[in-house]
């Protein structure tokens, strides 16, 4: 029997998200799937957090129990022979029993992509949420964002349907940085690490920057709504092609 880590990058486009479903292709489904051949039957695979359809992981973290004397080198050669090009499992580390891919991270980090010019790069079609110009505010964004880090109430920015005990979190850093790229195209690059985050949460987030970076949203208005917890004054949810879960942090 060996506990296993696991890091696994995967791109969400046609996925239903991380968490195995009813209907459609999920990543813990095919993970789960993948491992079955050198576990010897089925296994569960717990994540470190659920990514919703069509969101990308660098490095999504899950574990899980192989009731099987294997290397971790042998699990991640196998597993790969049965998982799909779209999604990769990139590392597997031997842990101790205790270690639970969710209950024992102590942070996260996650990316959003905006594609700030007239014309999309059709090859970031899938990666990025196009905003067509005039071009964003970058200063006013970052003053908005930079609002967000401390703990908070993020009630007013989680989606329908969140089942939490609390919306409290705390946000350790939250910046924007642009990128000028070669063809002309302007990436603006939303990069967020908390200690935990809600459902729609980060994407609730980008979208409201987005309006305070077109001046339709104060900078200031950032404040109220950490007091106000009414998703209704928060800004659009940011399409989920443009998220990435850059990494889960243990201690």
């Amino acid at each position: 029997m060996i506990h296993l880590k696991l890091t696994i990058a995967y791109d969400g486009t046609g996925l239903v998200g991380w968490q195995r479903q009813a209907t459609g292709t999920s990543v813990q489904g095919l993970l789960e799937d993948a491992l079955a051949p050198i576990a010897g039957g089925p296994v569960a695979v717990a994540g470190a957090g659920r990514t919703d359809a069509g969101v990308h992981a660098l490095a999504q973290v899950a574990s899980v129990t192989i009731p099987r004397q294997v290397t971790a080198r042998a699990v991640v050669q196998s597993a790969n022979m049965y998982l799909p090009p779209a999604v990769r499992l990139t590392a597997a580390d031997e842990v101790d029993p205790a270690f639970h891919a969710r209950f024992t991270a102590v942070a996260k980090r996650y990316r959003y992509r905006l594609w700030n010019s007239r014309v999309l790069n059709p090859f970031e079609r899938s990666y990025a949420w196009h905003v067509p110009w005039p071009p964003l505010d970058l200063a006013a964004m970052n003053d908005a964002a930079a609002r967000l880090i401390g703990t908070h109430d993020f009630a007013a920015f989680k989606g329908a349907g969140t089942d939490v005990d609390t919306s409290v979190r705390t946000i350790f850093a939250s910046a924007v940085t642009e990128t000028c790229e070669p063809d002309g195209g302007r990436l603006l690059t939303y990069e967020v690490r908390g200690d935990g985050f809600l459902r729609h949460m980060v994407r609730s987030i980008a979208g409201t920057l987005v309006e305070v970076g077109r001046g339709r949203r104060p900078i200031h208005s950032i404040d109220e709504l950490l007091t106000v917890r009414d998703r209704a004054a928060v800004g659009r949810t940011a399409p989920a092609h443009g998220l990435f879960l850059v990494a889960v942090e243990y201690k």
